[in-house]
């Protein structure tokens, strides 16, 4: 029983000592990193937020900062910058300073609404950034277009929930990588880039919702595969079968009501997995397509406010929804409205 007993002990220790040599050799910081860093909290008027960020701790260890990736774990570079739900930091986003962390790439201002002024072009020169979420903050002025021409390796962009103004740029068509763009809850006016996600490959998001955008959905979305896409409450018109058909099979979500777009609904093909579908408040004219009845995965359906006529389809194994998702339309029949007379 001695000798197990002293057998355990010493694995133990073995095992103690092992942790505490892995916990040595993790990443400390870059004196270039951590400078850069602390520009960032002077920048901020130390708040809060950042009072951990202090030369007794190493940088990578400080709150909202990742070091390393899934190649060199250990390294000591600077590659995530997350600054997140803090009503107490006020002032613009310090891109000089952000700039000196020349290997980020991941950069996060999320639910921080003291945060404004436009969007610094200092960022331009973090060349490997991957992912921007500048989000929920009273950022203001137009997109940068260097967003597009700057960041090649850019695959997630979200400027949602800020007072962003003017057009999205064209440029945003040229990142390679990218295909995720939510630009939702903004003021922006002008059209939809044509090529916008054009380079996504097999999944693409965008949501564009709750703008002021104008003019036509593009023709060249019928080549995008999307999964979700949500262009509801802004100003569109014209067509939007494109974004159908039996070729979409990754597609999911599509939102588009609120708008000003008229085709006619009766030869869609709808993808099986589609799930959501929100088309209200449009001028859609035609039916509702029959292939509605055998979708057993909708579970959101709205096609209210348009021009539809004929039965709403009945007989399959779609599941049943409320009278107000087919009202005000100007013939449409059945149940769960009231019964065909012709």
């Amino acid at each position: 029983m001695e000798m197990a007993r002293a057998v355990v002990l010493l694995l133990l220790a073995v095992a103690a000592l092992s942790c505490t040599s892995a916990a040595a050799s993790g990443p400390s910081c870059h004196a270039d990193d951590s400078a850069a860093l602390l520009a960032v909290k002077a920048a901020f008027n130390n708040a809060s937020f950042f009072e951990y960020w202090t030369p007794e701790f190493p940088c990578c260890d400080w709150y909202g900062v990742d070091c390393g990736d899934d190649y060199l774990p250990s390294d000591d570079r600077v590659i995530s910058l997350a600054i997140t739900r803090d009503d107490n930091i006020t002032g613009t986003i310090p891109g000089d300073a952000i700039a000196g962390l020349t290997r980020l790439r991941d950069i996060t201002f999320f639910k921080v609404p003291g945060i404004t002024g436009p969007i610094p072009a200092a960022l331009a020169n973090i060349s490997g950034l991957r992912v921007l979420t500048i989000s929920h903050t009273a950022v203001s002025g137009p997109i940068p277009s260097f967003i597009g021409d700057k960041f090649t390796d850019l695959g997630i962009l979200d400027l949602s929930f800020n007072s962003l103004t003017g057009a999205i740029p064209a440029s945003l068509a040229k990142p390679p990588k990218l295909n995720s763009i939510d630009l939702s809850r903004n003021r922006l006016t002008g059209s939809i880039p044509r090529l916008l996600l054009s380079k996504a490959g097999q999944q693409a998001f965008l949501t564009l919702s709750h703008n002021n955008l104008t003019g036509r959905i593009p023709a060249e979305f019928g080549a995008v595969n999307f999964v979700q896409i949500d262009l509801s409450r802004n100003q569109l018109t014209g067509d939007a079968s494109m974004l159908f058909g039996s070729g979409k099979k990754e597609l999911v979500s599509a939102y588009l009501s609120r708008n000003a777009l008229s085709f006619n609904m009766s030869q869609l093909q709808l993808p099986e997995e589609l799930n959501f579908l929100d088309v209200s408040h449009n001028s859609i004219y035609g039916s509702i397509p029959a292939q509605m009845a055998n979708m057993t995965d909708i579970q959101l359906l709205n096609v209210s406010y348009n021009r539809l006529c004929g039965e709403v389809p009945t007989g399959g194994n779609m599941p049943s929804f409320d009278a107000y998702c087919f009202q005000h339309n100007k013939c449409l029949c059945g149940a769960p409205l009231s019964p065909c007379t012709h």
